[in-house]
């Protein structure tokens, strides 16, 4: 990679977390590889997604990847501008091929979930007992979706745009440019007999970026979920499940399920009951340096299931357990602006967050007032002239 991730103290303790928005990144030298991320299932997206890749190569003279199933999307082969680039392109395939040191930029055309798409693609992932280190390249989020809370960029004037990230005043990414407080959650189930034994299969070991929900699945009884953190029991959670969520995440299912919204700077993690079946049990916010611990309660009528940003559901038995600390690896996502006028402007433009007619001034209802005692004077001396 042409990238380096400076953090003090984090490669040598994993469960030191540093203050994601002390991070910097540094290009060591121009970024010739792109990955491109485009919408699926969205013909909107099709022409601009030629148009980048086409400039990309031509003008950029960059390497530019793309996943398998783009290349057999028939709307696109039947694109004399993407066909004349198609013999160029590089591509992958999702949980096959390894993109370790191939990738130096992303850039998503879409919605959040091509953000999501790209964490997924780069995991930690645990083998031989040792840890294969995969951070995430620099992600450039153009909106062309439907709400676009993580996609800042606007498509219309994309040459310029990347042209300033690629050469520009971007090519030493300083902290105003670069949002790094995309933070992501570490979340390892351990099995029962996995705990147990000495088995040599790995657990499941996967980042997320926005949450980890564990709730009841399709069973009509609560779940009854234990809360663990550092090993100490917190809380059992009965209700219908739990959402553990990122900064970052704190603005999606957990915003619905009444948390507080939370900027990503801010290094922590959002612990959300769904639905509890108590009046007290208000969601809770905690360092982004503990461990969470989360299993199925001895007791409980049934067992949980757990998804991952919204994908690998799975079963949690009794006895499983799932174990949830903050990742060093964050997924650093360039601003538009900066990261705090990048995420105001989301929360206004996709949340409508306090929007609300104004209080009118004093002195506007002092004219009101007075006019409205004009009319009912005018109205009864109008009367009185009636009447007499």
């Amino acid at each position: 990679m042409t990238l380096s991730t400076c953090r003090t103290g984090a490669h040598s303790i994993a469960r030191t977390i540093q203050d994601p928005a002390s991070q910097r990144l540094t290009w060591y030298k121009p970024p010739l590889t792109v990955l491109v991320i485009k919408k699926v299932r969205d013909v909107s997206v099709l022409q601009p997604f030629t148009q980048l890749v086409k400039w990309l190569i031509e003008e950029k003279h960059m390497v530019v990847f793309v996943e398998q199933t783009v290349m057999d999307d028939p709307l696109l082969l039947s694109n004399a501008s993407f066909t004349m680039v198609q013999d160029r392109l590089m591509t992958f395939r999702d949980g096959k091929d390894d993109l370790t040191d191939k990738i130096d930029f992303i850039i998503c055309l879409g919605g959040d979930g091509t953000l999501l798409y790209a964490s997924l693609l780069f995991q930690v992932l645990l083998k031989f007992e040792r840890f294969l280190q995969q951070s995430v390249p620099p992600v450039m989020a153009f909106h062309l979706g439907s709400l676009g809370f993580l996609t800042p960029f606007e498509f219309e004037n994309f040459q310029e745009q990347v042209t300033n990230v690629l050469e520009g005043e971007l090519y030493s990414l300083s902290l105003s440019q670069l949002r790094l407080a995309l933070s992501r959650l570490r979340c390892i189930i351990v099995r029962k007999n996995e705990e147990t034994s000495k088995s040599s299969k790995a657990p499941t070991n996967l980042l997320v970026l926005n949450e980890v929900v564990i709730d009841r699945g399709p069973s009509p009884y609560l779940s009854n979920i234990d809360l663990f953190l550092d090993g100490k029991h917190i809380t059992s959670v009965q209700g219908d499940g739990l959402i553990v969520s990122t900064p970052t995440g704190s603005t999606a299912y957990a915003v619905a399920a009444g948390a507080s919204m939370i900027h990503p700077s801010v290094p922590a993690i959002m612990v959300t009951p769904i639905c509890p079946h108590s009046l007290s049990f208000r969601p809770i916010v905690v360092p982004a340096g503990v461990e969470l611990k989360i299993s199925v309660s001895p007791d409980s009528r049934n067992t949980s299931w757990v998804s991952f940003d919204g994908r690998n559901r799975q079963e949690l038995l009794h006895g499983d357990s799932l174990r949830v600390t903050t990742s060093i690896y964050p997924v650093p996502s360039i601003c538009a602006q900066d990261q705090i006028s990048d995420w105001f402007d989301s929360l206004a433009e996709c949340l409508h967050w306090n929007v609300r007619k104004r209080q009118k001034h004093l002195d506007e209802l002092s004219d009101l007032t007075h006019s409205s005692s004009n009319d009912t004077l005018d109205s009864l001396d109008h009367t009185d002239h009636l009447d007499s």
